[in-house]
């Protein structure tokens, strides 16, 4: 098969993102031609990755990662919180198009058992792709959903049932794999497809991708804890995921094949300046910087840290600073010239390099996803605090790691992360074993989750504070420390937050008939958000 990097050519902006799949074997998403699982699996997953990175930037933008630059104007909603139809629309056609393909592959092997392993990944994909969709929008089309033309207005379900009906899902992913398994291991004539070069994720290992099954479930049952019926809250004895779900079909430098986030948001292929219209806010700076924590990977992550340049949502005058040349998430381990230039390329950190993977779901975020679950009692048998440091661990590995995968001596992680256990010795967001009850070990995860995900998965960061309310912000406050609330929102809430966006216009002219209506994006919550 040729090499998938040939073909991939993805664009992204801020919270309108919206990518165009090369290799799309739907010109009309609703009338599906031709391609093979061998072909049309792994640009889902390519598709699903630069999806996820527009998934950030939505995210980022209301959990306090970032805020507006000096020097562009017209935010608009983006610093109002007055949502339209418009707002993020790009998040439910791209994500509905790219669960078209996988519900393609699903379709074309499920009578063709030595193609197991194929039907298996596009059921834990598709999975993840509608949990995005649910966690943005609350109740969305599903049962009646990807039938192509053979229906164009499907009916809406209850986000509740469409968890439940996930987690099966992946169940059945999980017995599709192990029976395939079997299958290829009791014969030595078999003719077991693996999935080999049409795996950009986890190379045919079907292990990760079992836990990777095993990961989303655990996120959906701790998020639909009590208000979802589960027909099996167990999970396979294949575990958690250990080690970073990261999409990588082989990004360069080349013109149209970098890493999406890359290109969004250091330098376009051709060196140019990538977005500039947005930094760092104060809030999210005041996690490393000492104000509220110490913590070493400030300075993998921000150029210039702890002097990184910084606003706070919503304020606007000449005072505020413009975002630095390739933008304020290249760390410092780049060197100037390289910087200036646009060849920047071999950094720890966010951005690392054009040629770095997308990630999809990190290990930090599986191990303290597990800790909660242990002190929920949904996990038994786990201790939840190895659970929780292993996950911040994780998270040094992740910022530290380099893009050939090495570490440089320097950037020690494991060494970062005792400095960071020293430097704050009395907090309880960092020693889990000082958190006093239930309510102090939730906020000590959800916030370690917050740091971990920061401006990689910022939607995962904004879906934990609208389910806990952690990290605790204080409500109305005007320090930017301690809000991540806009300046100039409209929200009537306590918080100043919004709840969620809208559903997108395509909905209220093709579908209004069946679209929810009388959504508030101040009163409308997500099933499992707190009030």
């Amino acid at each position: 098969m040729k090499k998938l990097a040939l073909y991939i050519s993805i664009g992204m902006l801020a919270l309108s993102s919206s990518c165009k799949k090369y290799l799309d074997i739907n010109q009309n998403p609703n009338t599906a031609t031709s391609g093979t699982p061998e072909v049309v699996l792994p640009q889902a997953l390519v598709f699903t990755a630069s999806n996820i990175s527009s998934y950030n930037n939505y995210g980022s933008q209301l959990v306090g990662y970032m805020a507006n630059a000096g020097g562009y104007g017209g935010f608009g909603s983006a610093v109002t919180y007055d949502f339209s139809n418009a707002t993020a629309a790009g998040l439910w056609s791209t994500t509905y198009d790219v669960l078209n393909d996988f519900q393609y592959v699903i379709n074309q092997t499920a009578t063709l058992p030595d193609y197991g392993y194929f039907n298996g990944a596009a059921r834990v994909m598709k999975a993840m792709n509608f949990q995005l969709l649910v966690d943005a929008y609350n109740d969305v089309p599903y049962k009646e959903a990807l039938n192509g033309v053979g229906e164009l207005t499907p009916a809406y379900d209850k986000a509740t049932d469409v968890y439940a009906a996930l987690a099966v899902q992946l169940d059945s992913a999980i017995g599709i794999i192990k029976a395939t398994e079997a299958r290829q291991e009791g014969s030595s004539t078999s003719n077991v497809k693996d999935l080999g070069a049409a795996d950009p994720m986890f190379k045919g290992n079907m292990t990760r991708w079992k836990q990777l099954a095993n990961t989303i479930k655990l996120r959906l049952i701790v998020r639909g804890s009590g208000k979802v019926t589960f027909a099996n809250t167990t999970f396979d004895e294949a575990g958690f995921l250990e080690t970073d779900a990261i999409v990588n079909p082989g990004y360069t430098r080349d013109n149209g094949k970098q890493n999406p986030a890359w290109n969004g948001w250091v330098y376009t292929y051709t060196g140019a300046n990538a977005n500039r219209a947005w930094i760092p806010s104060r809030f999210i700076l005041s996690f490393y910087n000492g104000q509220k924590l110490s913590d070493y990977r400030g300075y993998a992550i921000y150029y210039g840290f702890p002097g990184t340049t910084v606003n706070q949502l919503g304020f606007e005058s000449n005072s505020v600073p413009a975002a630095p040349t390739g933008g304020a998430w290249l760390s410092g381990a780049n060197a100037e010239a390289d910087r200036s230039s646009g060849s920047a390329g071999n950094s720890i950190g966010i951005f690392k390099a054009p040629s770095w993977g997308e990630p999809i779901l990190l290990a930090a975020e599986s191990y303290l996803l597990q800790a909660e679950a242990a002190v929920r009692g949904i996990l038994t048998g786990q201790n939840a605090n190895t659970l929780f440091d292993a996950g911040v661990q994780a998270s040094f590995n992740y910022l530290y790691q380099k893009p050939d995968g090495t570490y440089d001596d320097d950037w020690n992680p494991e060494l970062d992360y005792s400095s960071y256990m020293a430097d704050n010795p009395d907090s309880y967001l960092v020693h889990f074993d000082k958190a006093a009850g239930l309510n102090q070990q939730i906020e000590a995860i959800i916030t370690q989750k917050y740091i971990a995900l920061n401006f990689i998965h910022g939607h995962e960061a904004w879906n934990e504070y609208r389910r806990t309310h952690y990290p605790a912000i204080v409500n109305g406050s005007s320090n930017a420390t301690l809000t991540f609330a806009s300046t100039q929102s409209i929200s009537p809430r306590p918080d100043r937050l919004p709840t969620r966006i809208l559903y997108p216009n395509t909905e209220a002219s093709n579908n209004s008939v069946n679209m929810p209506k009388g959504i508030s994006a101040f009163s409308s919550l997500i099933f499992w958000a707190l009030q």
